[in-house]
């Protein structure tokens, strides 16, 4: 097997890991900003939660995409011309999500917030569930042909295998999230989110436990069977963690389910990164799809001094912002624009203006 191609693979698997491990449970909070939370307090809480950290996080989707493109040409062309459709609407979903953080604060106004906190919570799931179609339908097959080509109309991609892999997402993330919240909050917040992570956490997994065990049953191998037992065992620890309100340990073994999940999922897909479900020998694999040695092996230098520092600076991040956000550190409410402009955007013109005269 070649070094240089499998060397790769494993960096964009790991890259991929590290995007559901912590855009997961900022994706998880956007949702949460309507399923969770009760009132405009507790929403600023769970924005304050991620607010230092939510675009660092996407970096880890744009490292992805950019590795897969250098690395592998043919394997990020195929993925994104076949799935041009739900990857546009991903790109969509998170430049509205982007904007409503930003924005969302600027008007002090229950239908300007309320605009935007559904901007949050559809953007973060349309997001979530579009990546978690797409890594489902690169482990599970596309509807390739020989040349890496879309074959058939612009849902052709679509199978019960991108619904398990998106819900799988969608559903990890928003435990993932309360995890996280039960961690980083304090108060009437930390207390729901660790009782709502108690009853939903056996039945949130089984979407991604079903994603692993198909790809197992297509193209398995017994280390990563093994990987599939140690996923769900993980997820035994966080249960009885959370339950036992020891929220480091519930947090800590989520991420070790989706690091289990992922390296399960491409460890039975190698050496394939595309398979075909037209005919298997048009299958895209690290070999017919890669860069040439000198490329990767240029890239391979860039990664080794560039990727340390992008994760030192990250881990200071959230060192640094690693106190529990509460409703007693929310200050009052206020708008950045002036009283007339707030008025007019709830909807309230005030008097009319005389008309003029002919």
């Amino acid at each position: 097997m070649e070094l240089l191609p499998t060397i790769w693979f494993v960096a964009i698997a790991v890259l991929w890991t590290g995007y559901l491990f912590l855009e997961g449970f900022d994706l998880g909070v956007g949702m949460l900003m309507k399923l969770f939370a009760r009132n405009n307090t507790d929403r600023r809480v769970l924005l304050n939660t991620i607010g230092p950290v939510w675009d660092g996080n996407e970096v880890w989707l744009l490292t992805a995409a950019g590795a897969t493109f250098a690395a592998f040409p043919l394997w990020y062309a195929s993925l994104f011309s076949t799935l041009y459709v739900p990857l546009l609407l991903v790109l969509v979903a998170l430049i509205f999500r982007a904007v409503a953080f930003e924005y969302r604060g600027k008007v002090d106004t229950e239908k300007w917030r309320n605009s935007w906190d559904w901007a949050i919570a559809i953007g973060s799931f349309v997001a979530a569930f579009g990546i978690g179609a797409a890594l489902a339908l690169t482990t599970t097959g596309l509807p390739i042909d020989a040349n890496g080509d879309r074959s058939g109309g612009p849902l052709s991609w679509f199978s019960w295998h991108a619904l398990l892999g998106g819900f799988g997402v969608v559903a990890f993330a928003l435990v993932h999230a309360l995890a996280f919240l039960a961690l980083k909050t304090d108060g009437d917040v930390r207390h729901r989110a660790r009782s709502w992570f108690v009853r939903l956490l056996p039945f949130a997994v089984l979407p991604m436990l079903g994603w692993m065990v198909a790809v197992q049953f297509l193209s398995g191998k017994p280390w990563t069977w093994v990987l599939v037992a140690a996923a769900a065992v993980a997820v035994g620890i966080a249960w009885r963690a959370a339950k036992a309100g020891s929220e480091g340990m519930a947090f800590g073994a989520t991420g070790a389910f989706v690091l289990c999940a992922t390296a399960s999922i491409f460890g039975a897909a190698f050496p394939v990164v595309i398979p075909s479900t037209i005919d298997p020998a048009f299958d895209l694999t690290i070999s017919n799809a890669s860069s040439s040695d000198y490329t990767l092996g240029l890239m391979s230098i860039v990664a080794a001094f560039g990727l340390p520092l992008v994760i030192a600076y990250q881990a200071w991040t959230y060192w640094v912002f690693r106190r529990r956000v509460s409703a007693a550190h929310i200050p009052e409410a206020h708008g950045f624009l002036p009283a007339i402009a707030s008025k007019v955007l709830a909807g309230d013109k005030g008097p009319e203006s005389p008309r003029s005269g002919a």
